[in-house]
């Protein structure tokens, strides 16, 4: 890509992340490191995407804020909302990109190829992977941030009955977060149709035909929402959705971590047993003023943040098992989709997956 346009729009993404705080000062680091990776690659395409990516995910965060911050509560006991995104939730979303990107990026230079064929050539592959990743993670990211604007509650994807569970439950959909996100998933495919150099020319749009145009659009767009769904059992079942029984409001971890439900010790099972007096009689005086803070209407400070186990008692876990946060759940459903975009692709265009190397 052209340094006239890749330094000023990477320093323009970097300015906005920090004039808006919606990134962490690492966070910021991170997503810039990314765009330089894409911008390394000799076609605009895959830069744009990612920032069509960040400037819809952004916006779609601003925009249901206020109503989430009513909805859900925070870890650290507070009313929910999303706070600046860490290096982590960037990475989470864009490293399998990143990484196919460089690979393309190679492969271009080892064949000298400067344009998307349409499935000629092993390269072609990985060009699927990138927007498949795109759109897959675009279409979560508008699904679980505009999903909670439904006026009806969502449901639990992975119950055989879906059952109605709170807003802001992992697993939990609706039919508004469900058009969310294959509108997200429609703004890669069309960044995608726009930019890709596709390989002919003549009376055809950057060597589209009118039928291919069709086709890519909608076969990307449905993947992304496909990508959505899949994001939603996989954080149904490996994410632990933790409930505050007080408010009935899902507890949302900082940064995309887990949510502590349960006191854990970390002291020797001898030195615990030698002090469960002195603990018990704390938890029942701590508990006595947490439920008289609770009636009166007062604040009562969340333990993730304050480390006091007697605060856990009023969580539960709503769904899911606690064996992921959120940012790993999100990486594994980019990599499925991207990984798994590119073997469909190899199967219907006949190119084996071992022409990405070559």
């Amino acid at each position: 890509m052209k340094p006239m346009i890749a330094v000023p729009g990477t320093v323009a993404l970097c300015y906005r992340a920090w004039s808006r705080k919606s990134l962490t000062p690492i966070g910021i680091a991170a997503a810039a490191i990314t765009a330089i990776v894409h911008a390394i690659h000799p076609w605009s395409a895959p830069f744009f995407l990612l920032v069509v990516f960040y400037l819809g995910a952004t916006t779609a965060t601003k925009v249901k804020h206020e109503v989430k911050a009513q909805l859900t509560m925070s870890s650290s006991g507070t009313s929910g909302g999303e706070g600046p995104r860490t290096h982590v939730q960037v990475l989470a979303n864009s490293i399998v990109a990143s990484v196919l990107v460089l690979l393309h990026t190679r492969q271009l230079t080892l064949s000298g190829q400067d344009c998307f064929s349409f499935g000629k050539n092993g390269g072609d592959l990985l060009v699927v992977g990138i927007v498949a990743n795109y759109a897959a993670v675009a279409a979560d990211t508008y699904s679980s941030e505009l999903g909670i604007l439904s006026r009806s509650k969502p449901r639990l994807i992975t119950s055989p009955t879906l059952r109605v569970v709170p807003p802001g439950t992992n697993g939990g959909v609706s039919a508004t977060g469900i058009l969310a996100g294959l509108f997200g998933a429609l703004t890669i495919a069309l960044t995608s149709i726009v930019l890709l150099p596709f390989c002919g020319g003549g009376q055809y749009y950057h060597g589209w035909a009118l039928k291919d145009q069709i086709v890519w659009v909608v076969l990307v767009t449905l993947w992304g929402g496909v990508g959505s769904l899949v994001d939603s059992l996989l954080g149904g079942f490996l994410q632990a959705s933790v409930l505050d029984k007080r408010t009935g409001k899902i507890v949302e971890g900082s940064g995309g971590r887990k949510v502590l439900v349960h006191p854990a010790s970390t002291k020797p099972a001898a030195t615990v047993s030698s002090s469960v007096d002195k603990d018990s009689s704390a938890l029942r005086a701590t508990q006595a003023v947490a439920n008289t803070a609770t009636v009166k209407g007062a604040k009562v400070i969340d333990s993730s943040s304050a480390g006091h186990p007697s605060d856990l008692e009023s969580r539960r876990i709503e769904a899911g098992y606690d064996l992921l946060d959120n940012n790993a759940v999100n990486l594994l459903m980019a990599a499925i989709m991207s990984l798994s975009g590119m073997a469909v692709a190899s199967y219907v265009w006949g190119v084996p997956l071992n022409d990405i190397l070559s």
